[in-house]
């Protein structure tokens, strides 16, 4: 009922792997950061060629095969979710280029940034921080490490973000905060959605399925929503959050922690 296959469709998923062996879904909030780690170094550090160590970035670049290009390039447009941003290179049009805006800031080397991707003025990255393919980081995003962020997902402006997961298509796209958080592939949150992840005062939580109860000592642990939930502007999840696919939250409702079975709607 709580294992990750439940909550999320894993089946050609780039990070299917990191869910490898877990019995209950939140187990993995102890792995993101080690895992994105290795999967930066592996991909490459783009950080480490786009002035990392907190410096602004003075122009646009394009990212491209193994180049930096900052000229010699027309930013066509379009939506970089729908893989649709295209980029004109030396006369020739190209769909995987990644861009990053001037005014972008990478704290550290320890960051990737996938082809198609896009990164707009005044985001702050820290490492370490996965961006996949496709995937939008809008005007002002604050991801502070243990970012890993799949494909065609939208982190928005404002948006913070910290030791947590984007699957595919997952959206947080206005004024939202995601700590040591699972958002399952399709997740749309509605503006100003905060995933909170710390109580008050220092207990495990407790999460009940059906006739047995979880007891998960951690400090903080956020919300994970299944594939395909959907949250209203101004929702708040409290710690310890577990929502089935396909849950649907109304606008400025505060969301009781716990197991919500698929399907469900809190109002």
């Amino acid at each position: 009922m709580v294992a990750p296959s439940d909550l999320f469709d894993l089946e050609g998923l780039g990070f299917a792997d990191i869910f490898s062996g877990l019995e209950e879904v939140w187990e993995v909030l102890d792995r993101i950061k080690d895992y994105t780690a290795e999967a930066v170094l592996n991909a490459g550090c783009t950080g480490a060629i786009l002035r990392g160590g907190g410096e602004v970035l003075p122009r646009t670049v394009v990212l491209h095969g193994a180049r930096v290009f900052d000229s010699d390039f027309q930013l066509l447009g379009g939506d970089p979710t729908k893989s649709q941003m295209r980029v004109r290179l030396n006369g020739e049009e190209v769909s995987d280029a990644a861009v990053v805006f001037a005014g972008a800031v990478f704290m550290d080397d320890l960051v990737h940034i996938s082809p198609g991707a896009v990164v707009e003025p005044g985001a702050l990255l820290k490492g370490p921080t996965y961006i996949g393919p496709g995937t939008e980081v809008r005007q002002g995003a604050y991801l502070r490490g243990g970012c890993l962020v799949g494909a065609g997902c939208v982190v928005g402006h404002t948006t913070e973000m910290k030791n947590s997961i984007m699957l595919d298509g997952a959206k947080a796209g206005h004024f939202a905060y995601l700590g040591d958080s699972v958002l399952g592939r399709e997740v749309n949150l509605g503006a100003g959605t905060k995933l909170a992840n710390l109580k008050i005062i220092e207990r495990p939580y407790h999460i009940k399925v059906e006739d047995t109860v979880f007891h998960v000592a951690r400090r903080k642990f956020g919300a994970i929503l299944g594939d395909g939930c959907e949250t209203g502007c101004n929702s708040v999840t409290n710690p310890g959050t577990v929502m089935g696919q396909r849950c649907l939250v109304a606008p400025c409702q505060n969301v009781p922690a716990g197991w919500h079975k698929p399907k469900s709607i809190v109002r």
